[in-house]
């Protein structure tokens, strides 16, 4: 199918995609590597007026090392992240990640940031940042933003993004004792459930993804960890969640999958 026409803008600078946004009225949209959006809008899911693409904007691109954190610009593609001496020392599971999305295609276009402001249930670098506990900088007319993991998923396919704002930079602390492992049924494949755990002394973060409309926290399995008792723990890795039931899994299979997982990502977490 051939999408709907719609006007094309290509800026030379964050301050200049902001203002083609605004210009837009909110029915623009940005385009960064572009897999996600660009066949949604083929199946006429999407239509929006304009395509701002800020791919030419050099500044959006880069990795940045700090003594606890390691900062990468929202351009950066997954194989860069994936091949980042700095990101594998440090934050080993958002390389290992980044190295696992799709083919070769997708992780040489697709990007950090527009997978986050994509915020699809069943991404995997949404839930491995919502264990990280990152933050994302966000940049619109009223200047810049920080915003957590933890405040920037809101529903699905929907962030807390304000229509006129771009994310510029990513933000994730280093984590050593860190894993994500997820269940597809073919390579390449979407994930039907994966689990992100980041290990730190007795205590454990571990997010979920295809469980909910959102990627989300395994509270009860982060309770029940003390340390060493990843079975144990994984155990209420789906309490209190309602896991959708679709042509993928049902939703019991999908707690199913979540407790095998958290389990795997625990043990993997601990065994760095």
């Amino acid at each position: 199918m051939i999408p709907q026409e719609f006007d094309y803008e290509h800026p030379s600078s964050v301050a200049d995609a902001i203002v083609m946004l605004g210009k837009h009225g909110g029915e623009a949209r940005i385009l960064a590597g572009g897999h996600s959006l660009v066949p949604l809008m083929k199946l006429r899911l999407a239509a929006p007026d304009a395509l701002i693409d800020i791919g030419g904007i050099a500044s959006l691109r880069g990795i940045t090392d700090t003594p606890d954190a390691i900062t990468i610009g929202a351009l950066t593609t997954h194989a860069q992240v994936a091949g980042s001496d700095v990101v594998a020392g440090g934050c080993p599971i958002l390389a290992e990640t980044a190295a696992g999305i799709g083919d070769s295609q997708v992780r040489n276009r697709g990007t950090i940031g527009g997978s986050l402001a994509n915020a699809d249930p069943h991404g995997d670098l949404p839930a491995v940042f919502l264990a990280l506990g990152g933050d994302v900088t966000a940049e619109g007319p009223g200047g810049q933003r920080t915003i957590s993991a933890a405040d920037l998923f809101v529903d699905y396919l929907q962030t807390s993004l304000s229509a006129d704002e771009i994310i510029t930079a990513v933000r994730v602390p280093k984590a050593a004792k860190s894993a994500y492992v997820k269940f597809n049924r073919r390579a390449q494949d979407w994930a039907v459930v994966g689990a992100a755990a980041v290990v730190e002394g007795s205590s454990a973060r571990i997010a979920l993804t295809g469980v909910a409309a959102t990627p989300v926290r395994a509270t009860a399995a982060e309770a029940a960890f003390s340390g060493a008792n990843a079975a144990e723990a994984a155990e209420h890795a789906a309490d209190g969640l309602d896991p959708p039931s679709d042509t993928a899994a049902s939703g019991e299979y999908r707690a199913h999958l979540a407790k095998v997982l958290v389990r795997r990502a625990l043990e993997a977490a601990l065994a760095r």
